[in-house]
């Protein structure tokens, strides 16, 4: 995966928005006003890209039990994100699920009022 395939799969989920809150540097990807992916693009430029992605506190601890690329979140809470390295003992497809499972623990904390807004937009 590089970086244009991750930014087309990121938005191609309903209510997905881009911004770059903290810096020019870091990518992050929202749904309902809320993270679920972050990612650093001089990373990216130096063949060392990695992803911050929102995980179940106990599937994280047995995500960085099973997966070397898997790690405490780098930044951010180390119980409720990982950061999974590219390049490392995570395939692509294995990755696109880490997404999903990351925008859907996002989704699902959302109101019933904004999940509907999002259901219902042709974004």
């Amino acid at each position: 995966m590089n970086i244009q395939q991750l930014y087309e799969f990121c938005l191609s989920k309903k209510g997905v928005t881009e911004h770059f809150p903290f810096d020019e540097d870091t990518l992050v990807f929202k749904v309902g006003g809320k993270m679920f992916c972050l990612t650093s693009l001089k990373q990216w430029e130096c063949n060392e890209p990695s992803l911050n992605l929102k995980c179940d506190p106990d599937q994280a601890e047995a995500l960085r039990a099973e997966y070397e690329a898997v790690h405490p979140g780098y930044h951010m809470s180390k119980k409720h994100w990982n950061t999974i390295d590219f390049n490392s003992d995570v395939n692509d497809k294995t990755m696109c699920q880490f997404i999903n499972d990351s925008y859907d623990l996002v989704f699902k904390s959302l109101t019933k009022k904004i999940q509907s807004e999002i259901k219902e937009s042709d974004n």
